[in-house]
């Protein structure tokens, strides 16, 4: 197939977005996909248009936050709590396979938009519903932050160095995780209608997200009885509660290098760094002596071995500059380091650069293009590919509301003026 006349994964499907905040990145993701997504806001702009703004013009037109999320949806302002805007918002649902939400618990069945409602109106209707506890429990109509989310669910626990409180995730992750896993429910709630005719009701807790990426510290738990230490910059190992350094400083910045012994392939790489300080002078007699597989056994040796190592490593990087320790050590020496990466660096990633991974999104308000980071996979039969940047307030509603569904412009003007749309 001709990728270029290729069809998308979801192009068939049209998705309804009610979600706000970092829960609008599964919608992102359905359009990414190919799906027809109509992103709902209020009258007057969703308070999802937040900064930073485009050139600090603060303007919620240009919120950066939104572009990010947004991209790829079509975009109507809806007042759906009013008689008029639910009668709309219904006829919408009609035509739709599927709406995703990111309202407080039981918010859409006090407006009789809830699931049973819109089943009455389309049985085969998916309803994604992203919320920080669920849909029920004791802690589902708890209002609920960022911070409190990763609070509850173990992962802030795990962040920051030890004997100090914990530290928070500088940039909000919980909406980002509770809308990925909604856009995954949906999907997997549409291949299911599509077999057996049945719509359903998704269910997402961020809480219940937020625990993904922490499965490893759970199961210590579970299986041994072990409670995960915060490590800051080191690798912790429980059996003797020494914690090996990893990150070092270096000339413009940090990188990370697995100096480890034991067993191979650590003992190998260690082995080839301290040659590489030793051909520079910089490893002393007691290092270049160490043996690494009984010296270095992180399940026998202790805090003051692991510490007196990581100062020489890290006296060594600081003489270093991220790129030169990378080509030189990584790539050239077979040393097991990485760069931690700024977003400058990521922008300037020859590897992303060859994957073509950058796209540019054309931002006709702007006469001009803005360069986006790209889909989040790559198909060979149905590539993903951004359509249009994220729409401006009410930018679709003569197309949506008139063309699609028949309202005339009088009524429509009328609807305005009123505030329903």
């Amino acid at each position: 197939m001709d990728n270029s006349e290729a069809q998308s994964a979801l192009s068939p499907y049209l998705i309804l977005d009610l979600t706000e905040g970092g829960c609008m990145i599964g919608g992102r993701l359905l359009a990414d996909l190919g799906a027809r997504v109509i992103k709902i806001e209020s009258p007057g702009g969703s308070p999802s248009r937040i900064g930073p703004y485009y050139k600090d013009d603060i303007n919620p037109e240009k919120s950066l936050f939104w572009w990010a999320y947004n991209t790829g949806k079509s975009g109507i302002t809806l007042d759906i709590t009013r008689p008029e805007g639910k009668e709309i918002f219904r006829d919408l649902v009609l035509r739709a396979d599927a709406v995703l939400e990111s309202f407080e618990p039981g918010y859409l069945d006090g407006l009789k938009l809830g699931y049973n409602n819109l089943r009455e109106i389309k049985p085969g209707i998916i309803l994604t519903s992203i919320s920080p506890f669920g849909q029920n429990g004791p802690k589902s109509l708890y209002r609920a932050s960022d911070l409190t989310i990763w609070a509850t669910g173990a992962y802030l626990f795990a962040c920051g160095n030890p004997g100090r409180a914990p530290t928070w995730i500088s940039f909000p992750q919980a909406g980002l995780f509770g809308g990925a896993e909604g856009a995954i429910g949906t999907m997997t709630a549409i291949w299911h209608r599509n077999n057996t005719g049945e719509g359903q009701h998704v269910d997402v807790s961020m809480q219940e997200s937020a625990l993904s990426p922490n499965l490893n510290v759970l199961q210590m738990w579970g299986v041994s009885g072990v409670e995960f230490h915060r490590l800051g910059g080191a690798l912790y190992v429980p059996s003797t509660g020494v914690q090996q350094p990893i990150y070092f400083r270096c000339r413009d910045g940090y990188v990370m290098i697995l100096v480890q012994g034991g067993n191979e392939p650590f003992i190998s790489s260690s082995a080839r760094l301290v040659k590489w300080m030793e051909e520079e002078k910089m490893a002393p007699d007691w290092l270049i002596r160490l043996n690494w597989q009984t010296d270095y056994d992180a399940t026998t040796m202790g805090q003051q071995t692991a510490d007196r190592v990581g100062k020489i490593v890290e006296r060594f990087t600081l003489t270093k500059q991220k790129a030169e320790l990378y080509r030189e050590g990584a790539i050239k020496r077979k040393i097991m380091i990485a760069p931690v990466s700024t977003t400058r660096d990521i922008s300037e990633d020859l590897q992303l650069e060859s994957r073509n991974y950058w796209e540019k999104v054309h931002h006709d308000e702007l006469d001009g293009s803005i360069i986006y980071c790209g889909p989040f996979v790559k198909m060979s039969e149905t590539p993903l590919k951004y359509r249009s940047r994220a729409p401006m307030i009410g930018e679709h509603n003569d197309e949506i509301f008139g063309h699609e569904l028949g309202i005339s412009p009088a009524q429509i003007d009328t609807l305005k003026q009123k505030d329903i749309i």
